[in-house]
C-alpha cells in the first residue's frame, strides 16, 4: 500500500501547488497555508470518491434498480449536499467556526487528565502494525456511529434534524449526505473528539473518513442488491440500508409515528445484531417518511422541503415544533 500512500502524497502536492497555494496567498491567508495543505488531502480524497460514484456506483444502479427514477429534482439536491461535504465546503466551514472550540474542549479534556488512549499501542508489535491499527480503529469508531445513529432516532429533537435523511423519497448513490447541517456538526463533533481521545492520526481518520462515505454511498445506491445470509451479518449491503430508509420499518419501532427502528449500523450490521436492532429480511419497500404519505389527524402532511435551504429552514422549524 506504500506505492498508493506516495501516488496520494505527489498528487495532494502539486494540487496544493498548482491551485490550492496560489490561492491561498492570493485572497491574503498566507498565514493558513498548513491548513490549506491539509484540506487539499481532503479535496482530493472528495475528487476520487465522486471520480468512484460516477465510474463504479452509477452502472451499478443503472443494471440492477430497485425503482425507476422520476424525481431528478430532488436528485439533484442530494448531488449539491455531496459536492458541499465531499469537496470539503462543510469541513472548511467547520474549521474557521468550531475549530478554536475544539482546541479548547480537547485542551481542558487533556487538562483533566483524560489523554488520548492510542490503542494502536494496546499490543506493541501487533496492534500498531498499520493494518490492524486501521482495522481497530474502524470497528470502535463504526460502534461510535451507531450510538449516535441510535441517538438520532430516540430524541425528538435529534429526530427533528435527521428527519430529513429520511425525507427522500427517490433514494440514490446521492443520498448519503442529505442531512440538515446542524445534524452534521453533532455527527462531526463527536466523530472528531473520540477520534482524537483514542488516538487516530491524522492520516488514518482520513482513511476511515473516505471509506466509510464510500461505503454509504454504495448501500443508499437505488440498487437490488443482497450480500446473501452470510455477507449481510458481515457487511452492510443496499437491501440492509433501504429497509432502514423503508416507511414504517426503518424509522418506527413501536407502531405508527413513534421513534425508534431497525437496521442503524453503518458500516457493520454487528451492532444490530448485537442489541437485536437488525432486520434481515429480503425485501425492497417505498422509502421515506409515513408524516409525507400519511395525513395526521388534522388531515396534514409534513412537508420537508424541495431545495436546498428550505430543507435546512424547515428542520430549524421542526426543533422547535413549528413544523
Amino acid at each position: 500500500m506504500d506505492w498508493l500512500t506516495d501516488i496520494f502524497a505527489n498528487v495532494q502536492q502539486w494540487l496544493f501547488e498548482a491551485a490550492v497555494q496560489p490561492l491561498v496567498y492570493a485572497v491574503g491567508l498566507g498565514g493558513w497555508v498548513e491548513d490549506a495543505f491539509d484540506a487539499t488531502g481532503w479535496l482530493l480524497v472528495g475528487l476520487v470518491q465522486i471520480a468512484i460514484l460516477v465510474a463504479l456506483i452509477g452502472p451499478l444502479q443503472r443494471w440492477r434498480p430497485v425503482e425507476p427514477v422520476v424525481d431528478r429534482p430532488a436528485i439533484r439536491i442530494d448531488i449539491l449536499y455531496t459536492l458541499i461535504h465531499r469537496l470539503g465546503l462543510f469541513r472548511l466551514a467547520m474549521f474557521f467556526a468550531l475549530d478554536p472550540l475544539f482546541d479548547e474542549a480537547l485542551g481542558a479534556v487533556r487538562g483533566a487528565g483524560w489523554g488520548s488512549l492510542h490503542l494502536d499501542q494496546l499490543w506493541p508489535g501487533v496492534t500498531d502494525i498499520p493494518w490492524i491499527a486501521f482495522a481497530i480503529y474502524l470497528v470502535v469508531l463504526d460502534f461510535v456511529e451507531y450510538l449516535i445513529h441510535r441517538g438520532q432516532h430516540q430524541f425528538n429533537w435529534w429526530w427533528a434534524l435527521h428527519s430529513l435523511h429520511h425525507s427522500q423519497r427517490q433514494m440514490t448513490m446521492w443520498s448519503d449526505n442529505r442531512n440538515h447541517l446542524l445534524d452534521d456538526v453533532i455527527h462531526d463533533t463527536i466523530i472528531v473528539v473520540v477520534a482524537q481521545l483514542i488516538g487516530v492520526a491524522p492520516g488514518q481518520f482520513i482513511a476511515i473518513v473516505a471509506f466509510t462515505q464510500l461505503s454509504e454511498s454504495l448501500q443508499h445506491a437505488n440498487l437490488r442488491w443482497s450480500f446473501g445470509a452470510i455477507g449481510e451479518r458481515l457487511w452492510i449491503s443496499p437491501r440492509f440500508h433501504r429497509l432502514h430508509h423503508s416507511i414504517g420499518i426503518g424509522h418506527e419501532s413501536k407502531g405508527p409515528r413513534t421513534l425508534g427502528g431497525h437496521n442503524f449500523g453503518v458500516l457493520l450490521p454487528w451492532w444490530d445484531m448485537l442489541f437485536r436492532t437488525g432486520n434481515f429480511e429480503e425485501r425492497y419497500d417505498p422509502t421515506g417518511i409515513r408524516d409525507q404519505v400519511e395525513p395526521d389527524a388534522q388531515g396534514r402532511l409534513r412537508e420537508y422541503g424541495r431545495g436546498f435551504w428550505a430543507q435546512q429552514w424547515l428542520g430549524l422549524k421542526r426543533i422547535v415544533g413549528r413544523g
